[in-house]
C-alpha cells in the first residue's frame, strides 16, 4: 500500500511550477548551490531557498553545507512514491483496457 502522506508531500510539492523548475535544474546538476539555482531565473535567493526547503522536507533533495556554500542535490528515491502510485494506476487501466478490448471484440465479430 502506498503511503498516503509521502504521496501528499510528493504531488503538493510538484504542484508548483517554480518548484517543478527548480527540482528540474537540481535533478540536471551533480550539485548545485543556491546562488547558481538564483541566477538567470527571474526568482529571488530567498524564494529559491524556500522552494528547496519544500523539495527538502518532501525528501526530493538533499544540501550539503561546505564553508559558505549549501550544495544541493536530487535524491531520486524520493520519487518512489509518486512512481509507486503511478504503476498501481498504470495496472487498474491497463486491466480495463483489456476488459474493453475483450467487450468490443464480443459485441463486433
Amino acid at each position: 500500500m502506498i503511503e498516503v502522506t509521502n504521496i501528499t508531500a510528493v504531488l503538493r510539492t510538484l504542484a508548483d511550477p517554480t518548484r517543478r523548475a527548480l527540482f528540474e535544474r537540481v535533478v540536471g546538476s551533480e550539485e548545485i548551490t543556491v546562488v547558481e539555482l538564483t541566477r538567470g531565473s527571474g526568482v529571488t535567493q530567498g524564494a529559491i531557498s524556500q522552494h528547496l526547503k519544500s523539495l527538502k522536507l518532501a525528501g526530493l533533495v538533499v544540501e550539503r553545507p561546505e564553508g559558505r556554500n549549501v550544495y544541493y542535490r536530487a535524491r531520486p528515491e524520493g520519487l518512489e512514491p509518486l512512481v509507486d502510485w503511478m504503476s498501481h494506476y498504470g495496472v487498474f487501466w491497463r486491466d480495463r483496457f483489456a476488459n474493453l478490448r475483450t467487450l468490443l471484440k464480443e459485441i463486433d465479430p
